[in-house]
């Protein structure tokens, strides 16, 4: 079983309910790529696909932070769905699994699946002709997870090189940034 368009298309519409001063143009080719069908959660889905990441928030408020080796960037831990992946909170939590050795019982959610996407991020990936890819975009739905306990990270050397705890206003500036420094002043 794979995750629906339907699903995704549920959880979009959930996304914009809860945040309805949401860029609805930078969001245009994600209800575009719903509305034309196909298989919209795998990575060989052209010219885009939707993926997930997670914001873990550790007990001091940090967020944890990757190095990607393809994209030599620090992002948030996350990547492409996988054809047993069956909703996107479970691809997100999954990819949290792989990069970093944080298990899913080690977090909670902020809330439900829907509200615990805090971002839906539409962004340009580069070419990758060592994996035959050509340049492409993500619709990334960005969920958020508390970690509920200390954890050693394990890092998946063949992805991810490095990981560093940022404080949410140390990131860039960005809706995503504003939202985290919103819900853990909530939170605290």
């Amino acid at each position: 079983m794979t995750i629906t368009n339907q699903h995704v298309a549920d959880i979009a519409a959930a996304y914009l309910n809860r945040y309805p001063d949401s860029d609805l143009e930078h969001l245009a080719p994600l209800m575009d790529l719903i509305a034309a069908g196909g298989d919209i959660t795998s990575r060989h889905h052209l010219p885009g696909h939707v993926t997930c990441s997670a914001a873990v928030i550790n007990p001091a408020g940090q967020v944890i932070h990757i190095h990607h080796n393809a994209l030599q960037k620090w992002l948030l831990p996350g990547g492409h769905c996988e054809n047993h992946d069956i909703t996107l909170t479970g691809a997100g939590l999954r990819e949290v699994h792989e990069e970093t050795g944080i298990r899913a019982e080690w977090l909670t959610e902020w809330g439900t699946e829907s509200f615990s996407v805090v971002d839906i991020n539409i962004h340009p990936i580069p070419a990758n002709p060592a994996k035959g890819e050509p340049a492409h975009w993500h619709a990334d739905f960005r969920h958020i997870y508390r970690l509920t306990k200390d954890a050693d990270i394990d890092l998946q050397s063949e992805e991810v090189s490095g990981f560093v705890w940022l404080n949410p206003a140390e990131r860039e500036p960005s809706q995503l940034t504003t939202r985290l420094i919103e819900l853990a002043t909530v939170k605290s």
